[in-house]
């Protein structure tokens, strides 16, 4: 056994009601000027930001799109912002890593889903209708601020999709050889899988969700994306799949045998999309799309999930 593990350098602050700490945590990071992204659910954190908020860009999307991320530049450059307050889920998360990366500003991260990509230092940009990843240091957030209150309102169905993305980052790090990854892994998984396995709603499992996804995304940092997040990326990127329901629909048929039949009875049972055909990919394109991912079996996979050939 050999590895090699660098801690992040992410400051994370967990609790309920910790968004009102977004203006003390900005100022810590050295702000004075905070561009805010933010569509839904940002009105509490813009309140609190008060003078020190200076724009608010409510435009980003999916995949993150680098047109969206030279409007998003254009206003931060316009309004002299020397910080970037994300509140949201991955869309917004991917576009203030984008900006920040670009602008050379600190970015300060709320999320409101459990995309997990607020602790990585991997950010996933289109253009011309392909998604490339890249895994830079530079690109890793300075602080998250992890509000439990600001998810109590998550619809169900996207909190199970967002919970089953969250999954996967775990499911990817389990058994890694560094020891302390695979025992995050085998936390996150367990923390998710016992949240969905009754009332999600409740604050308890939405305190469940967000500590696992934290830690899943964790592990996300510390190892190689697999062939379920080369896939991932290709079906949102080239085809428009949305993103945490692609990887619902995914991870059954990449995931080890131990854990996808779990994994697909308790999306089946919150009636979320079980294949990528009820996500409205076409399987006349499955054959591109394995060509786009270059791995060996991304077209059985492929074939697997659009058919929903249920495992186990």
């Amino acid at each position: 056994m050999s590895f090699t593990f660098e801690p992040a350098r992410t400051r994370i602050v967990f609790g309920r009601g910790t968004s009102a700490s977004v203006p003390a945590e900005a100022e810590r990071l050295g702000a004075t000027r905070v561009l805010l992204i933010a569509r839904h659910g940002g009105d509490r954190v813009a309140e609190a930001l008060g003078p020190l908020l200076v724009a608010r860009f409510t435009g980003a999307a999916m995949h993150t799109p680098v047109e969206v991320t030279e409007q998003a530049l254009d206003v931060l450059r316009a309004h002299g912002a020397d910080c970037v307050v994300s509140v949201g889920g991955g869309s917004s998360t991917g576009l203030a890593k984008a900006l920040s990366v670009r602008a050379g500003v600190p970015q300060l991260i709320v999320p409101t889903t459990y995309a997990g990509s607020e602790v990585t230092p991997v950010l996933g940009e289109t253009a011309a209708g392909l998604k490339k990843t890249r895994r830079d240091a530079a690109v890793q957030p300075d602080t998250v601020v992890y509000d439990v209150d600001l998810t109590l309102d998550l619809p169900l169905d996207v909190t199970v999709t967002s919970a089953l993305n969250a999954l996967a980052h775990a499911v990817t790090a389990r058994g890694d050889e560094n020891p302390l990854i695979d025992a995050i892994a085998v936390k996150a998984i367990e923390g998710i899988l016992h949240a969905l396995s009754s009332d999600p709603s409740t604050v308890d499992a939405r305190t469940e969700l967000l500590r696992s996804a934290w830690l899943a995304g964790t592990c996300l940092a510390s190892v190689p994306m697999g062939l379920h997040h080369k896939l991932a990326h290709v079906l949102g990127g080239s085809f428009g799949l949305p993103h945490a329901a692609t990887h619902t629909a995914l991870l059954p048929h990449t995931a080890p045998t131990d854990l996808s039949k779990r994994i697909h009875d308790t999306a089946a049972r919150f009636g979320a999309a079980t294949s990528l055909r009820a996500l409205g990919m076409a399987e006349s394109d499955l054959p591109r799309a394995a060509e786009i991912a270059a791995h060996p079996e991304a077209l059985r996979v492929l074939t697997s999930a659009w058919r929903d050939a249920t495992p186990g």
